[in-house]
């Protein structure tokens, strides 16, 4: 991204236009004052383009004592219905009552330990699944993991997730994207693609249904991590958010 794309990225984000709220817009925003987001109810149903028949066990190994491979704080949430028994992103059937959890950018698979800051309560679950979509949430976690970190009874609290064995590098490879959404309408959402292919042609933009909306989401050429976070910081929409997500 620090060659010939920069440029492209550049023209992309100088000819945004907005738009009203019935129609989608993307727009440049000031940069703000602040921090990059951490390399990180509900999420979409996965679509057909990262869809995979093939239920993946694949589990990693965790070493007692070790630090964890990466640390963050921030807030989750829980998932049950409309997802119970939905295909996951990983492959696998959700079981709400397993000890699972979605995350936007960690490796699937991957093993974390979740403490609930307040209370101290703690649990390992594993990453099978993409989300939350909603704000700056950073784990969406199973039912039964939600009442065993008593995340259930308050529905969201502040946790401190580490992360102690994943079936991939944190820090290289990935298929990375970016989700826009969810839109109310389905003309909102290609509304918000047509205007994103335009803008940029080599991109790879998908329009999908999932239990919570319309969605859409941008593939970057050669799963450019930076071009993605890029564009995920700069795209805007009236509805729902922008959220830099790894598909794998």
């Amino acid at each position: 991204m620090r060659f010939p794309r920069l440029s492209s990225l550049t023209l992309f984000l100088l000819t945004m236009a907005g738009c009203s709220h019935k129609e989608a817009k993307v727009s440049v925003p000031t940069p703000p004052d602040l921090p990059p987001r951490p390399a990180v109810v509900a999420m979409p149903a996965p679509s057909s383009e990262n869809r995979d028949t093939t239920v993946v066990k694949t589990t990693p190994a965790v070493v007692a004592g070790e630090k964890p491979l990466f640390t963050q704080l921030g807030l989750a949430s829980w998932y049950g219905a409309p997802y119970h028994n939905r295909r996951g992103s990983n492959g696998e059937v959700y079981d709400m009552n397993a000890m699972t959890a979605a995350h936007r950018t960690l490796p699937l698979n991957s093993l974390v330990r979740v403490t609930n800051v307040k209370t101290g309560k703690s649990a390992v679950v594993r990453i099978t699944d993409r989300g939350p979509f909603i704000g700056e949430r950073i784990l969406d976690l199973s039912l039964a993991a939600a009442k065993a970190v008593d995340v259930w009874g308050p529905g969201t609290a502040w946790v401190k997730l580490e992360v102690i064995g994943t079936p991939a590098p944190l820090d290289s490879g990935g298929k990375w994207a970016v989700q826009i959404g969810a839109f109310d309408t389905r003309e909102a959402a290609l509304q918000m693609k047509q205007s994103l292919i335009d803008r940029y042609h080599p991109t790879n933009v998908l329009e999908f249904a999932g239990p919570t909306g319309e969605w859409v989401r941008i593939r970057v050429q050669n799963d450019d991590r930076q071009l993605a976070e890029q564009i995920s910081q700069s795209v805007t929409t009236p509805e729902g958010g922008v959220f830099l997500v790894r598909l794998d």
